[in-house]
This record gives structure tokens, sequence and C-alpha cells, in this order.
């Protein structure tokens, strides 16, 4: 992992970027449209977004990991003070949400800075010489 001084003037480090939806090139606060959708470009610098493919891989393991971690809360608290089933509902319900909606936009942040900061494309084949 890149040292923050080796990033130049104006770019965010990648996790300042991923925890507060910061376009990766200018630090401007405009990476997202919506709770997980991104801009298609930076409002600030004209930065294209669209060109990095992020796609939704963190989605599923963001929600396994995510839902392993409630449900073991949320049975902890049954077995201390057993609450009853409305109480876990509203609870539960939008903590899950919420959480959910947050990890997507810090990993996929992430994943969009790192591949800003890194220059990452999509594979090229090298054309072979003719023999």
């Amino acid at each position: 992992m890149p040292d923050t001084d080796s990033i130049p003037k104006g770019q965010p480090p990648v996790w300042r970027a991923a925890l507060f939806g910061l376009c990766p090139e200018c630090g401007a606060k405009t990476l997202f449209d919506g709770p997980v959708q991104f801009q298609p470009t930076c409002r600030a610098c004209g930065l294209d977004y669209s060109r990095y493919n992020v796609g939704d891989g963190p989605a599923a393991f963001l929600t396994l990991i995510i839902g392993a971690l409630l449900v073991a809360i949320a049975l902890t608290l049954d077995a201390a003070v057993q609450p009853p089933l409305w109480v876990h509902v509203i609870l539960w319900v939008p903590l899950t949400a919420a959480a959910v909606v947050y990890g997507l936009r810090v990993a996929k942040g992430a994943l969009l800075a790192s591949e800003h900061q890194r220059q990452a494309a999509e594979g090229r084949q090298l054309d072979k010489p003719n023999d």
C-alpha cells in the first residue's frame, strides 16, 4: 500500500476517500449520487467515474458479514434480556439496512479510489510479432 507521502497533492488517501465519499483525484465530496450509486463524473474536476469497474462484488460479502455479526448480536441480546419479537423487528431491520448501505458506500469508494491511485484499467491483449 502506498504511503500518503507518495500521493499527489489534492488526492486523498484511499481510506479517507472511502469513508467520506471524496473524489480520488481532487478530494471534493462528489463521489456518490445516491446512497450507493456513483456520480457519472466529478463536478469539481471532471474525473470520469464510469471508467472504473467497481461492480457489485462487495455486496455479497458485506451482506453476509454484516448479517452474521448482527445475528450474533441479536441472539446475544435475546439470551440476555429476552425482549418481545417486535423489539427485535424495530431494532434490527433498520440497523441492518443502514449497516449494509454504509458498508457498500465505503467498500465501493475504497475500490474506486484504489483503482484510480493504481491507474487500473481493462486488460489488453498485446499484439504478437509476426514470425
